[in-house]
């Protein structure tokens, strides 16, 4: 069998394809912005939470301003520790929505909590 020669410099192109490869991964997963798969889905699964606090949490605020005592409960929530807020707006029943029988989002009363510190019956 005969193998044909290669000329010299094919080595060296060889060598730098591969450094290149390697200072483009570096770069691209470093710098560029390129994430792995299991990466991608913890990104999309936190921006998918965050969406959805962000959406729930004007219900809640509703459902607290709809209450029979809101003021009250208002200045009762503004006199409780800033880490008992959210326990607060979550045992008023506030931040469990509209026919759900599910225990509510600690995330979802917090942004409550928040929003409603912001507000004056």
């Amino acid at each position: 069998m005969n193998i044909p020669k290669l000329p010299a410099a094919t080595f060296s192109f060889l060598w730098g394809a591969v450094a290149g490869a390697i200072a483009l991964a570096i770069f691209g997963f470093n710098w560029g912005g390129w994430v792995t798969g299991p990466k991608s889905d913890r990104l999309a699964e936190v921006r998918a939470n965050a969406a959805v606090v962000s959406a729930l949490a004007p219900v809640c605020v509703a459902q607290f301003r709809k209450s029979a005592d809101a003021p009250a409960n208002l200045a009762a929530l503004k006199k409780a520790d800033s880490w008992d807020q959210d326990e607060y707006v979550s045992k008023g029943g506030w931040a469990t929505m509209p026919g759900s029988t599910a225990k509510p989002s600690r995330e979802v009363a917090t942004a409550c909590a928040k929003a409603l510190n912001e507000i004056v019956l």
